[in-house]
């Protein structure tokens, strides 16, 4: 069966007033508040555009609704040298659907800094990237009528077709670092993630460890999280995976900018 075409991730890389330039949604300095990496100061540059619409997404406006300023590569890499890091990580939205995003980790690769791109798992490209944090998407994550924040449900069936890319997965882990970070909304989801897991281990000669699959809480606030920490902080004690924190929530509940 065909996937449905994406007009909206399709308009986010259309061709830019300027060349050479991605469509960025934010770029701030804060602390990494997820993954192996929580806690270390880091430069983010969110893209605009996705190809999934999770109904849970804590970045609406990059998906939704994304919304954006064009900036070119040369001016992204003097903001984020404006500030004093020596990470940087790639998000979005979905930033891998861009093909000047490999030109801005090459740049950023040629200036020594350390990269961690924040992906769905569903686009592979060959690029320096440091960290590929790995989010394959559940079940439970699709749109469906009662969950879509639109109210529409318009989504469920593209989001339900692309959601899980064996072999782009399978391609990420054998060329990266990676982290395996699933969002996790509750008991029920950890059969699909053990299935995941051991069909990415089947597919790729890459030693795939249970503690490369880390059990995130799904929640944009703070009172959100209060539900939902404890439950996931269980389930990794009992299958051997390794719990994350979303410090930044923690931190700062739902502020932009964190």
């Amino acid at each position: 069966m065909p996937v449905d075409a994406d007009p909206v991730a399709e308009r986010a890389a259309e061709t830019p007033p300027e060349a050479d330039a991605l469509p960025i949604n934010e770029l701030f300095h804060s602390l990494q508040g997820e993954g192996k990496l929580a806690g270390v100061p880091s430069v983010f540059v969110r893209t605009s555009g996705c190809n999934l619409r999770c109904w849970f997404c804590d970045s609406y406006h990059t998906s939704w609704e994304p919304s954006h300023a064009w900036l070119t590569i040369d001016e992204i890499v003097a903001e984020i040298e404006g500030y004093e890091a020596d990470h940087v990580v790639v998000t979005g939205g979905e930033p891998l659907i861009h093909e000047e995003t490999v030109d801005l980790l090459e740049r950023l690769d040629e200036r020594g800094y350390h990269t961690t791109v924040e992906t769905n798992g569903t686009v592979a490209v060959d690029a320096p990237i440091d960290l590929a944090s790995v989010s394959p998407k559940l079940a439970s994550s699709t749109p469906t009528p009662e969950r879509d924040p639109t109210g529409e449900g318009d989504w469920e069936r593209r989001h339900e077709q692309r959601r899980l890319d064996h072999e782009a997965l399978a391609t990420l882990v054998e060329r990266y670092p990676t982290q395996l970070k699933f969002v996790v909304t509750g008991p029920d989801d950890v059969a699909e993630i053990d299935r995941t897991v051991e069909e990415l281990r089947e597919r790729t000669e890459t030693t795939i460890d249970d503690a490369d699959v880390l059990l995130m809480p799904e929640g944009q606030t703070r009172s959100d999280l209060d539900e939902t920490r404890g439950v996931v902080a269980d389930l990794a004690l009992e299958h051997g995976y390794r719990y994350t924190p979303r410090l930044h929530v923690d931190l700062w509940n739902d502020a932009p900018g964190t």
